[in-house]
């Protein structure tokens, strides 16, 4: 029987990442595969082997470095047939970058902070080992493929570190289309009146933790300029939660952003909404696009999304990440209920190809692959 490990430091459960491992897990388990998970914590009990992996934490440095390092020795003590890692562990035989490149992010990161910051982040010892890591694993011969799970982030890998194109396989996450369904808007006036949100509002998704890099700022100047009939949602947390709410007062649309905080009724949140809306710096490939889609809603993000390479005007709009203007004006125009549907229902077609057993399809073709490669 093939033996597979995954390995995932932490699972949290409004995490993109620990929702694909979770789904690849439960998915994979179906097919004969015997599945191993290394890690410092995982809440879901399943069909796998749990490998404890949790060297004390001094910084954020020794956080990635030594469990790096004990991950890799249960491997070599273990000798599974693939090791797939969603960290950056040099040596892996197989990794998943759905949190792109580090790089990337940080080139894009620069570009809006002040001098300050932009000095402390390039001196940054932290961010140096990420770097020092992601060059270690993208170089290391034992590497034999990457899943991408956006064709930019695939670009990005070869812009970045020159990696043959060859061992980069994009492999987008699959999504429930069950579960996330445009008929979950039947509870859509119910949830409204339970979060004080109008019914007559024409209502702006936002879901995703670290506001800073999902890019809240943006939206709130787009939401400034709008007619007072336009409101937003806000699903996850952030430590600068004070500063953008003090921020919203100013802007004068405290009444009109709505922060919910963490919320574990995403479905039903798809369904209150009217449209969903990331204007994300930058973002490999979220699963809540996928989701956003499946439920039917249009989708407005950034040109630095990943998602934007699959919606491009037929399940959305896509903005630069940072002009709240043309923002302003993509939500503007979605005011109009004819664009909505029509964008809407493209979006759940294409959700609807992008399923489970899509996604578990290609996962098992590629382990095929090479598991021949290496006999």
């Amino acid at each position: 029987m093939t033996r597979i490990a995954l390995i995932r430091q932490q699972y949290r459960p409004d995490g993109g990442a620990e929702r694909f491992v979770s789904r690849a897990l439960q998915a994979l388990s179906q097919h004969g595969v015997e599945l191993a998970l290394i890690t410092r914590q995982w809440l879901d009990e399943g069909p796998f082997k749990v490998y404890p992996c949790d060297p004390p934490i001094r910084n954020r440095i020794s956080r990635e470095r030594d469990f790096a390092r004990q991950a890799s020795a249960i491997c070599a003590h273990e000798n599974f047939d693939i090791v797939q890692s969603h960290e950056r562990i040099p040596g892996c035989s197989l990794y998943r970058a759905g949190d792109g490149v580090h790089r990337r992010w940080l080139d894009l990161r620069r570009q809006i902070l002040f001098p300050a910051a932009r000095w402390w982040q390039e001196h940054s010892a932290y961010h140096r080992y990420v770097i020092a890591a992601e060059r270690a694993m993208f170089s290391d011969s034992r590497l034999r493929t990457v899943i991408c799970n956006s064709a930019m982030v695939r670009q990005e890998i070869i812009d970045y570190y020159g990696v043959a194109s060859e061992r980069l396989e994009v492999i987008y996450s699959g999504v429930d289309s069950d579960l996330f369904h445009p008929r979950r808007q039947a509870g859509r006036a119910a949830l409204r009146e339970q979060l004080g949100i109008p019914q007559a509002a024409l209502l702006h998704l936002f879901v995703g933790s670290g506001f800073e890099r999902k890019n809240l700022e943006t939206l709130m100047l787009a939401l400034a300029r709008l007619p007072t009939e336009h409101q937003a949602a806000v699903v996850g947390r952030d430590s600068h939660l004070a500063s953008y709410q003090r921020r919203a007062h100013r802007l004068g649309i405290a009444h009109r952003l709505h922060f919910l905080g963490v919320r574990h009724d995403l479905p039903a949140l798809y369904g209150m909404a009217d449209t969903f809306v990331l204007p994300t710096l930058y973002d490999p490939f979220p699963n809540v696009i996928l989701e956003a889609m499946a439920s039917g809603l249009p989708i407005i993000t950034s040109d630095t999304c990943g998602g934007a390479e699959l919606i491009a005007d037929q399940a959305g709009l896509v903005a630069p990440a940072r002009d709240d203007e043309m923002l302003r004006l993509h939500m503007m125009s979605l005011y109009d209920d004819e664009r909505r549907r029509r964008l809407g229902q493209h979006g759940r077609q294409l959700a609807e190809k992008l399923d489970y057993d899509s996604m578990t399809a290609q996962l098992l073709s590629l382990y095929g692959r090479l598991l021949q490669e290496a006999a």
